[in-house]
């Protein structure tokens, strides 16, 4: 059963941004002055007495650590060659058949490696380098060269290391493409593009793609909690994507009039407002059960699944429960919808914007309906 793979927590987390209060007039304003300070700048989720907490169930998930190990590797694993480097072939005694010709000068210094991972060389002819270490190359040129000559003795040189990029898009001083020379950390390759604007920068829906996939880092535990465990080791090729907090949003589905993306108003965002702005007539709600509203809750690999009932927002008996970006909402038709019907009813809505959710959600959901 689905409840299975959760732990239950005693004590539920009823999220309230001072910011998403406003104009929600007459909900327990003594509670309201018991809580000091300046109004929050982040999404951090403060903890509500249970009393006056909307929050009815709360559940969690965490993904197997295997999840994210492909794209983990060791700092000081062997450099692999791969398109756009450039390299020096020297064969012992043999300087006619070395590359670059001694004595000459290229513009790359050395020769390079093609986009479909090869070089041209004299006497062998076109040789394909792509992925192998600086020793399995050398052994490979080596063979390639004892057809022909006695006692072949191949050395190769890196002089480029232009296949190890990494592309910096969104909240950066300074993205694009960049050329470490080396493989890095994730916060390594963060201090490539300059300084990150975090008043600006969605850090709950940022990622790492590794190819074609989205990878589970919870960028808010590493810049903001120093959560070293999310720095994790790239691949040569990966991208990182900081939105902007222009863009953050949250996803509403279910029994409403125009299901879809909500945006967030100066980085705020609550429930009954996301609700409103996704066409649900507040004050004729017969046709959807707003005392069990389901939300989906993701911060890199970790899920939670938060049951509210928004009918004691809207009545005054619990306190605004605040969104965070990327937290998809679901309003059933029926009440006490169960996590499993929630997700059945809403995998194909997610499947059309899977390139806008959180990596937690592909991961777990939708690569396996597609399977």
């Amino acid at each position: 059963m689905f409840y299975n793979s959760f732990m239950r927590r005693d004590i539920f987390r009823s999220p309230l941004k001072p910011a998403a209060q406003l104009g929600l007039a007459g909900i327990l304003l003594a509670a309201l002055s018991a809580c000091s300070g300046p109004p929050s700048v982040s999404h951090e989720v403060a903890d509500q007495p249970a009393a006056i907490s909307p929050v009815i169930a709360n559940t969690t998930q965490t993904l197997a650590p295997q999840v994210v190990s492909d794209a983990e590797s060791e700092s000081e694993a062997p450099y692999r060659l791969g398109p756009d480097d450039v390299i020096t072939v020297t064969v012992y005694l043999h300087p006619e058949l070395s590359s670059p010709q001694p004595g000459t000068t290229t513009q790359s210094g050395g020769v390079l490696i093609t986009s479909d991972g090869t070089i041209s060389l004299p006497l062998i002819g076109n040789v394909n380098l792509d992925h192998l270490t600086i020793g399995d190359a050398e052994t490979k040129l080596t063979n390639a060269y004892a057809q022909y000559i006695n006692n072949a003795n191949v050395t190769v040189q890196l002089v480029a290391a232009d296949s190890l990029r990494y592309y910096l898009l969104g909240a950066f001083s300074t993205p694009g493409v960049k050329f470490p020379g080396h493989r890095l950390t994730l916060l390594d390759a963060l201090a490539l593009g300059g300084s990150v604007d975090l008043s600006n920068a969605d850090l709950y829906q940022a990622y790492v793609a590794h190819g074609s996939r989205k990878l589970p880092v919870d960028f808010h535990a590493l810049l903001l909690d120093g959560d070293l465990s999310q720095n994790i080791t790239l691949q040569p090729g990966d991208t990182i994507v900081i939105p902007p907090a222009s863009t953050e949003n949250a996803f509403v589905f279910g029994s409403v009039g125009k299901p879809g993306p909500i945006p967030f108003q100066a980085g705020s965002l609550s429930l009954l407002q996301a609700i409103s702005a996704a066409d649900l007539d507040l004050t004729n709600y017969t046709a959807a059960k707003l005392s069990d509203v389901h939300v989906l809750r993701t911060e890199g690999s970790h899920a939670e699944f938060i049951v509210v009932d928004a009918n004691k927002i809207l009545n005054g008996e619990a306190l605004p429960f605040a969104l965070q970006p990327g937290d998809i909402v679901f309003v059933p038709s029926t009440r006490f919808a169960s996590w499993n019907q929630v997700l059945t009813e809403v995998l194909p809505s997610l499947n059309t914007i899977s390139g806008l959710l959180n990596p937690f959600v592909s991961i777990a959901y939708l690569s396996r309906g597609n399977n």
